[in-house]
């Protein structure tokens, strides 16, 4: 719902901020890395995306928040969940992570982003790492200003992705589905002014 090389004034080369194209994921996947002051609360919208409406048609807006790099606006994040949601057991509820992206960023980066902020949730093999960066691969095409990328949890293991709309991958792993989704919900985020937005604590 959160990966890639952002296209963002000069970052002077370094593979850090060249990292920072999505924000993560998000959901990932995922630029996760913030920056002092970078994090602005938005004001709800009330409007459910299309691909909420057959599968989570309850579903109301928990908190929204906008990263910013360098004062550039790089994504949206919403959160999506039915009543009942708790922040501390995120992944056994079903909820819709949205990101709506201002600004052209490379899907395959943002695959490879996300792994780098799910490993910061907690550990997994290699053969994990490689089978996930596939299938995030497939679901995250590039994006451009406008496009949205969301990622369905159905709080018992199955996520599905879409782009614009379109479902692009799915993956029945509970596992996966606690990672991916701790890049913005888990304490251990590199991002908690944005956890705490998204999850309405502040």
């Amino acid at each position: 719902m959160t990966a890639p090389q952002p296209r963002v004034p000069s970052a002077s080369g370094s593979p850090r901020r060249q990292a920072l194209a999505w924000g993560t994921a998000c959901v990932l996947a995922s630029s996760l890395i913030t920056m002092p002051n970078a994090l602005h609360a938005m004001t709800p919208s009330t409007e459910l995306p299309a691909e909420l409406r057959s599968t989570l048609p309850a579903a109301r807006q928990v908190g929204t928040a906008v990263l910013r790099f360098f004062g550039l606006r790089v994504y949206e994040a919403r959160l999506w969940a039915i009543n009942g949601f708790t922040p501390e057991d995120y992944n056994h509820h079903p909820f819709g992570l949205e990101l709506v992206y201002d600004r052209k960023l490379e899907g395959a980066a943002i695959a490879e982003r996300s792994i780098a902020e799910m490993r910061r949730v907690g550990r997994f093999t290699d053969e994990q790492a490689r089978q996930w960066l596939s299938l995030m691969k497939q679901a995250f095409p590039d994006v451009v200003a406008q496009d949205r990328l969301l990622g369905l949890n159905d709080g018992q293991g199955e996520v599905r992705f879409f782009h614009n709309g379109r479902q692009t991958a799915q993956i029945r792993d509970a596992e996966f589905a606690r990672l991916f989704f701790g890049i913005w919900l888990s304490p251990q985020t590199s991002a908690p002014a944005m956890r705490s937005s998204l999850l309405g604590l502040g």
